[in-house]
């Protein structure tokens, strides 16, 4: 289980409410375990989380400790920082200003969007006159329904990634929540130019691992009728006839730990080359280029850069 906004809550792991009794979570614990054990046919991932939910609610004095918010170590004494634990942090963290020569330039504000649509429906969720004095308090978002905590989940990832790219060098220009078309509330995360030529970025944190199939992404926490590679190309398609440019390629980004490999590419169809890739490696792929494509020219860059600065409108 990972410390994602968007990862299922214990609770939920174990299909029960928040408000179940101790005796009611020891059932639908030992009824998931039968049904999940890989030796009666079970699901070892889901075996696995199944285990995990009960250590952060099982104990009584583990459980208030959760629902107070509060980071629960993992059996290799992981907290909020590590990799297994509850915690995060909700602060947006804009790169450093200082170094700014060798910084890329970047315009925009990554997560915004997701940010307001977050703020807006958290507060309808706590109701009208409700206080709402910490909005990202960590007991307060894991009490919210799944689908705002996906909001914050992707605000995050989307930050994430600025900071990622934002060292890229003064060669890189990173535009972030860019609208695809003035008359469109579809938007690309960022749009990055850079020597290796023009990306269109996708930022993501589902909350569980990942990975291609038949040419697309797939995880338990995205829609059966989610297509986000198919979502990214037409969205990147309908930017580039508006502004008058064309993409090198198309890259979806997640959390390190939600992809079970650096990263993996389309191989076939309208799609081929687009490429989901681990948050840590995109710094790389952004200066390498991630088709084999020729490396751009400076004046094409500049000309690119130009034309991309005058058509591109944010969200």
């Amino acid at each position: 289980m990972s410390e994602s906004p968007a990862s299922p809550t214990p609770y939920e792991v174990l299909g029960v409410s928040a408000s179940a009794s101790h005796d009611e979570l020891r059932r639908a614990y030992r009824r998931l375990l039968r049904e999940t054990h890989p030796d009666t046919g079970g699901s070892a991932v889901r075996f696995t989380e199944v285990q995990r939910a009960w250590e952060l609610v099982g104990d009584p004095a583990d459980r208030a400790a959760f629902d107070r918010g509060e980071s629960i170590p993992d059996s290799a004494g992981a907290t909020s920082g590590g990799s297994a634990g509850h915690g995060f942090s909700a602060t947006f963290t804009a790169p450093s200003p200082r170094g700014t020569a060798v910084r890329a330039r970047t315009y925009g504000h990554p997560g915004g969007q997701a940010r307001e649509h977050y703020l807006r429906l958290m507060r309808e969720w706590v109701g009208r006159g409700a206080e709402l004095s910490d909005p990202y308090d960590p007991r307060l978002v894991r009490s919210a329904p799944r689908e705002i905590r996906a909001l914050l989940a992707k605000a995050l990832a989307e930050e994430a990634t600025a900071r990622a790219v934002a060292g890229l060098g003064i060669g890189f220009t990173v535009w972030n929540d860019v609208a695809v078309h003035p008359k469109s509330s579809s938007k690309l995360d960022h749009v990055v130019l850079g020597p290796a030529g023009l990306f269109a970025v996708r930022s993501e944190d589902w909350g569980s691992e990942v990975k291609l199939s038949k040419g697309d992404i797939v995880g338990a926490g995205i829609a059966d009728d989610e297509e986000p590679f198919h979502e990214l190309q037409r969205d990147a398609k309908t930017f580039s006839r508006y502004v008058g440019v064309r993409f090198t390629g198309l890259i979806i980004v997640v959390p390190d730990s939600a992809l079970a490999v650096p990263y993996d590419r389309i191989q076939r169809g309208r799609l081929a080359g687009a490429l989901l890739v681990r948050r840590s490696l995109l710094p790389n792929v952004l200066r390498t280029g991630a088709t084999g494509a020729e490396r751009e020219s400076v004046d094409r860059v500049f000309d690119l850069r130009t034309r991309l600065q005058e058509g591109i409108r944010f969200v």
